[in-house]
């Protein structure tokens, strides 16, 4: 349980939380929300004790363990099995545990022949998932998790997804996607003018009350206004004459109490809008039959063919490491197949948004002067007013790039991009450094986009809103889907995934890698169904405590009331004292059943597991 109590904290002129207060309640699942740059990860920094606060305070249970993904990644272990082990909690060990570490290195991507190598040996962002599966396996009193699907692919995010559905603890998430945020969180708190905000139910759901609010403070402020000058309007005019001096003294007074309200200051939001140029062709992009791999023995795309005509909006889809972005770079022209073509056509313009590309930008130039590199053309105004627009105004254009966060550099690469006409755009995880409001106007700019693009992004609620084809990396295959990313889902689906009937396909072979995927299988359905069971015993355990500290207290104030003679009280206090014993009793009951269904349940996997054991 977390209690937040007048929180202020300030950098030099810049105020992130003035006032700010909010409480959670035992097992929420809470969502944080702001625009970027108000407060979320300096409160994550607060929490962890990495930050101090101005005034106010945090409050948190005796031993209430936090757990969160550390920016400083260091490994003991020999291997990544090994490594993830480490996040169970002490009293936990054995085979069991073993497989629920199994269980969540396979939801996060990691293929069941890497478990023995060495975490060393992993790249950047497969060590974060390393990072995270540990402190998802170490189960803590609250969960702080800053952005966790940055470093994932769909699939991934789609497992997380699901895991932290059943989280038995309390939860505060940080995270751009409001698809994955809607359905995971419980509860939602929105940093917002330096207050927070918390409220049950989705980011749809605050953001309209927030809305609602700066509306009616608006119309209030404008009527208040309006009196206000009547008032001071009769005061000018009757001040000289003694008829109305009463009067005027009294309104004089009523002014000198009424608050003024300040008119909001406007909050700057990313428009984005691609510049469309003309195209008369039949195709933007033909692809035919692209195969291509750094090595002769690692092909990352094989036999691949796509014609893209104007209007056609493609995701590129699947995990992380497969040739997502690679294939972008082909068609970029950055790289060349070593078989088929790649073909764009004569007036095809090109507009490539690439992870990459933000290392590319000048460090000694200013934000203004990438701008204008574009199009040196360009004067003064129009390059500020892309500035502007990319939320870089008035002084913030003169930034050197140098002095930039990542956020910024994307957002000035962004700006690049809106300021060439193009009739293809390319677009890799655009999503990553914007926040939620952002994300809405990027996907309004490519479905109102008259030309092609090809995004690769593992946001849903963008392929949801944008994608009409799919480009599919699964399974090793390179494949093309003719559909929305909601018909894929409905009639191919992830092939590491349940199906409706939440059942896998057969395994095609019984050697140590099927049997420990199979494991990891029920280890997840383990979990997932003793979860619920578990956090309802706690609750008849925690109630019927509560009840018997109630009856106790009724059964003091009974012996005194016998004692005084008190026949008034007694009866008051005697239906109290039943009832409270039926509900204990009743809570008794509950208790017990609940227990006998999570025994059974869980003898019921163990068996399960013990048959597969081996």
């Amino acid at each position: 349980m977390l209690n937040v109590y007048e929180l202020e904290k300030s950098y030099g002129d810049k105020v992130l939380f003035d006032g700010a207060s909010f409480t959670m309640t035992p097992g929420e699942r809470l969502g944080m929300v702001g625009r970027n740059g108000s407060g979320k990860t300096t409160f994550f920094k607060i929490l962890l004790g990495q930050e101090t606060v101005d005034t106010g305070r945090i409050e948190l249970p005796k031993h209430y363990s936090i757990g969160h993904l550390s920016q400083h990644i260091a490994f003991t272990e020999e291997t990544i099995l090994g490594e993830a082990c480490l996040g169970l909690p002490e009293q936990e060990g054995g085979w069991y545990e073993t497989y629920k570490a199994e269980a969540a290195l396979m939801g996060l991507g990691f293929p069941l022949d890497r478990f023995e190598t060495s975490p060393l040996l992993l790249s950047g962002g497969y060590q974060v998932r390393l990072q995270l599966a540990k402190v998802l396996l170490a189960e803590p009193n609250l969960l702080l998790l800053d952005e966790p699907t940055n470093y994932l692919d769909i699939v991934s995010v789609r497992w997380l997804k699901r895991f932290l559905r059943t989280w038995p603890n309390e939860l505060v998430l940080i995270t751009h996607d409001q698809d994955f945020m809607n359905s995971v969180t419980t509860h939602t708190v929105a940093i917002h003018r330096g207050k927070m905000r918390r409220m049950p139910g989705s980011t749809t759901k605050i953001y309209e009350i927030l809305a609602q609010d700066e509306e009616i403070h608006e119309k209030t402020r404008v009527n208040s206004q309006k009196a206000r000058r009547q008032q001071e309007r009769f005061i000018d005019r009757f001040r000289a004459k003694a008829s109305k001096a009463r009067q005027v003294q009294s309104r004089i007074k009523q002014l000198s109490k009424q608050e003024k309200l300040d008119e909001l200051d406007a909050i700057s939001t990313l428009e984005f809008q691609f510049r469309s140029a003309a195209f008369s062709g039949a195709y933007l992009l033909q692809c035919s039959d692209v195969t291509f791999g750094y090595e002769e023995d690692q092909v990352l795309i094989q036999d691949l063919s796509i014609d893209l005509e104007k209007g056609d909006k493609v995701a590129v889809i699947g995990k992380n490491g497969k040739g997502k972005s690679t294939f972008l770079n082909l068609v970029a022209g950055e790289l060349s197949t070593n078989a088929g073509s790649i073909r764009l056509q004569q007036n095809t313009r090109v507009a490539h948004y690439g992870q990459d590309n933000i290392d590319r930008l000048s460090a000694n130039m200013t934000v203004e002067e990438e701008i204008i590199a574009v199009h040196p053309e360009h004067d003064r105004k129009a390059s500020r007013g892309i500035c502007g627009l990319m939320m870089f105004e008035g002084d913030d254009a003169e930034k050197p790039i140098s002095v930039l966060s990542g956020g910024e550099r994307a957002r000035v690469l962004l700006g690049k991009l809106l300021v060439s006409p193009a009739n293809l755009l390319l677009l890799d995880e655009p999503t990553n450094h914007l926040d939620m409001d952002s994300i809405d106007s990027l996907i309004e700019a490519i479905a109102s986009f008259q030309g092609g693009a090809v995004i690769v992004t593992h946001n849903e609620r963008v392929l949801h809103a944008v994608a009409n084809r799919l480009i599919i990396f699964d399974q090793g295959e390179t494949r093309v889907f003719d559909g929305t990313y909601q018909q894929f889902l409905e009639k191919v689906g992830w092939s590491d995934e349940s199906d409706d009937k939440g059942q896998k396909a057969k395994p095609t072979s019984t050697n140590k890698k099927e049997a420990r995927r199979k494991r990891a299988e029920v280890v997840a359905a383990r979990t997932k169904a003793l979860r619920p069971l578990k956090r309802k015993v706690d609750l008849q355990e925690a109630e019927i405590i509560s009840l018997e500290e109630r009856l106790a207290e009724v059964n003091e104030k009974l012996l005194k009331a016998s004692e005084a003679g008190d026949r008034d009280g007694i009866q008051r206090l005697s239906p109290e004292h039943f009832q409270i014993q039926q509900g204990i009793e009743k809570a008794f009951r509950s208790l017990e059943a609940a227990t006998q269904e999570h025994d059974r349940k869980s003898q019921d996997f163990d068996k399960r597991l013990e048959g597969l054991k081996g």
